[in-house]
């Protein structure tokens, strides 16, 4: 087989950045790298989709262990700078695969969540991912055992949909489950929070 070049996103990158400890049962193939572009990975090519095969068997695995759902991402759009960001890893000579970044993946849990309707394994993927760096998540309200400081990040986040800045284009995808993302910046700080009914 030739080596391959995978960008990974889902569960199983934020398991191979230490951001979760949660169980997965796929890998969530975003794109394969060709000459250095991004390319569609559905279908599998045939020699991956051989392989994907042979350990799905030797593995007691589904065949949809390795999952190219995410692909449509692709014609979707990606989070602006997506490509500079990934953490490569290389496991041999034959794969490589590029995961996706602590702030990226926040872009693609809040679209996954919102996808599925509301709460499940994203939003408890985002809760555990902590969006605010430091902060508690802004998904649970606040309590009197919070700091004023951690008071205020919780109630910037709970703030009426009405005053939510412009959500951009994946943002603008997370009225129906009530997430917002609610601030973006080059230091990589995210703020996702639930919506205040209007």
């Amino acid at each position: 087989m030739p080596p391959q070049d995978l960008v990974v996103i889902g569960g199983s990158g934020l398991l191979a950045l230490n951001l979760i400890s949660r169980a997965t049962r796929d890998v969530d193939v975003l794109a394969a790298v060709l000459d250095g572009s991004m390319v569609t990975v559905d279908p599998l090519p045939p020699p991956l989709r051989r392989a994907r095969d042979t350990v799905a068997r030797d593995s007691g695995l589904s065949s949809e262990w390795l999952n190219t759902g995410p692909a449509g991402l692709l014609r979707f759009g990606l989070p602006e700078g997506f490509e500079d960001r990934p953490e490569t890893r290389r496991f041999g000579s034959s794969l490589t695969v590029r995961f996706a970044s602590r702030f990226d993946q926040i872009h693609f849990k809040l679209y996954a969540t919102v996808d599925d309707g509301g709460p499940g394994k994203h939003e408890r993927d985002l809760v555990a991912v902590g969006p605010m760096a430091g902060a508690p998540s802004p998904l649970v309200p606040p309590s009197s055992r919070q700091t004023g400081e951690q008071r205020h990040q919780v109630a910037l986040a709970t703030v009426p949909s009405t005053e939510l800045p412009d959500p951009g284009p994946v943002r603008g995808l997370s009225t129906g489950a009530g997430l917002a993302l609610v601030e973006q910046d080059p230091d990589e700080r995210v703020a996702v929070a639930r919506r205040s009914p209007a």
